[in-house]
C-alpha cells in the first residue's frame, strides 16, 4: 500500500477543506485531502460566495446556516483575512401579497432565536438607496454577508498544511473498496488506505457513494453570474441575486437550470439575469458587462445537507451539499466533533443520509 492514513477526505472544495482545516485543530497528523483536479476548480471558485441564512425554510434549516454564520468572524481571526463582510441582507419584494409571506418568515424564524425585520418601502430606500422605487419591503437580516471565497479556501489550505494535512491534487479516485476495517482508496496515481473516510466529493458524490454501493442523491443544478466592470461602491447590502465585491466589480445572478455538468453560459439567462439586476438596481444599466460565468452547485435531492455517519459503514462519513460556502466552518466542526467524540455539539438528524432509505 503507497499511503495508509488516518483519515481521508475526498474532495478539495469549501467543504472539504473546512473539514480539513477544523480537524487539523484537533488532529495533527495523518490526514489526506485528494482533489481529481485542483481546489477552487469545481462549484467553489464559482459563486457569489454568500454567506446567507434568512429565506432558507424550514427554521431549523435556517438555524444550521445561521450558527455556521456566526463562526465566521472568529473563522476569520484563526486562518487569516478571507475578506468576509457581514453586510447584512437584503431580500426585495415588488408586490403587497409577499409582504404576507415576509411576515410568516419572520415570525417563523423568531421561534428560534434568528431575528428578521420585514421593511416598509420607505425602510428599505433608506437601507440602499440605490434599490428600484418601485420596490414594496424587503426582509433584512443583519446576520448576512458575503467572503472571497478564493481566499476562503487559500487559508483554509494554509492552515491545514500548517497542521500537517496532505493534499494530493489532479489525482481522481477510481475506486473505493472497504477490508479488513479499513478503506482502500484507488486513485489515478497511488492506492491509500484509511481508517475514516470522509465523502466530500460535491457534485461527484454520488459517483463517489455507487463505488460503495451506497446511494447519495445529488445533482448537479447551474448557476449562470455575470460581472460587472469596477464600480465605485455603491451597493452597502447583499442582496437577493446581486453583491457588490471589494474591488468594485458587481456579481449579479441566481439563476437554477438542471444542465448536469454543462458549465456553457446561455445568452437566454444572460439576458434573464442582467434584467433581474436592473429591475432590482435600476443604476446598473449604465454597467459595462466584463464577463459572464457558470457553476454547478451539488444540490441533494430533497434540497438540504447530507451529513454525518452512514449506516452500516463503520467510519464513513458524508458531507455533500449546496450553500457550502456559508456551511462550512459549521460543517467542518460537526464532521470533527463526529470522528473525534462520537457525537456532535448541534443536533444534525434531520441531514442523515438514512431518510433517503
Amino acid at each position: 500500500m503507497d499511503g495508509k492514513y488516518e483519515t481521508i477526505i475526498i474532495g478539495g472544495g469549501v467543504v472539504g477543506n473546512g473539514i480539513a482545516y477544523h480537524l487539523s485543530e484537533r488532529y495533527k497528523e495523518g490526514v489526506l485531502v485528494l482533489d481529481k483536479k485542483y481546489p477552487l476548480s469545481g462549484t467553489s471558485g464559482s459563486t457569489q460566495a454568500w454567506v446567507w441564512v434568512h429565506n432558507k425554510t424550514p427554521s431549523w434549516y435556517a438555524e444550521l446556516n445561521y450558527y455556521s454564520a456566526e463562526l465566521y468572524p472568529y473563522l476569520s481571526k484563526k486562518i487569516g483575512d478571507v475578506e468576509y463582510k457581514r453586510t447584512g441582507g437584503l431580500s426585495p419584494f415588488f408586490q403587497e401579497k409577499d409582504k404576507e409571506k415576509a411576515l410568516y418568515l419572520a415570525e417563523s424564524y423568531e421561534k428560534i432565536g434568528i431575528k428578521i425585520k420585514v421593511l416598509s418601502k420607505e425602510e428599505v430606500l433608506v437601507k440602499e438607496q440605490c434599490i428600484n422605487p418601485k420596490v414594496v419591503g424587503a426582509t433584512y437580516s443583519s446576520i448576512d454577508g458575503n467572503v472571497n471565497p478564493f481566499r476562503l479556501i487559500d487559508r483554509y489550505m494554509r492552515s491545514a498544511k500548517k497542521n500537517n494535512v496532505e493534499y494530493s491534487t489532479y489525482n481522481k479516485v477510481t475506486d473505493i473498496k472497504k477490508q479488513d476495517g479499513q478503506y482502500i482508496i484507488v486513485s489515478d496515481k497511488k492506492n491509500y488506505m484509511c481508517k475514516n473516510l470522509i465523502l466530500a466529493g460535491g457534485t461527484w458524490s454520488n459517483e463517489l457513494g455507487n463505488m460503495l454501493g451506497i446511494n447519495i442523491p445529488i445533482y448537479q443544478l447551474r448557476g449562470q453570474i455575470l460581472v460587472s466592470e469596477p464600480l465605485k461602491p455603491f451597493l452597502r447590502h447583499t442582496v437577493s441575486g446581486l453583491r457588490q465585491a471589494n474591488n468594485g466589480e458587481v456579481l449579479m445572478g441566481y439563476s437554477m437550470e438542471k444542465k448536469g455538468f454543462n458549465r456553457s453560459t446561455t445568452l437566454d439567462v444572460i439576458q434573464e439575469t442582467a434584467n433581474m439586476a436592473v429591475h432590482y438596481v435600476p443604476s446598473l444599466r449604465k454597467a459595462k458587462i466584463v464577463r459572464a460565468f457558470s457553476g454547478i452547485r451539488a444540490m441533494p435531492e430533497d434540497g438540504f445537507p447530507i451529513l454525518g455517519t452512514v449506516p452500516g459503514f463503520e467510519n464513513l462519513y458524508v458531507a455533500a451539499t449546496h450553500s457550502g460556502v456559508t456551511l462550512s466552518p459549521l460543517i467542518g466542526t460537526l464532521i470533527t466533533e463526529l470522528i473525534l467524540d462520537g457525537e456532535t455539539s448541534f443536533p444534525i438528524d434531520n441531514y442523515s443520509i438514512s431518510r433517503f432509505n
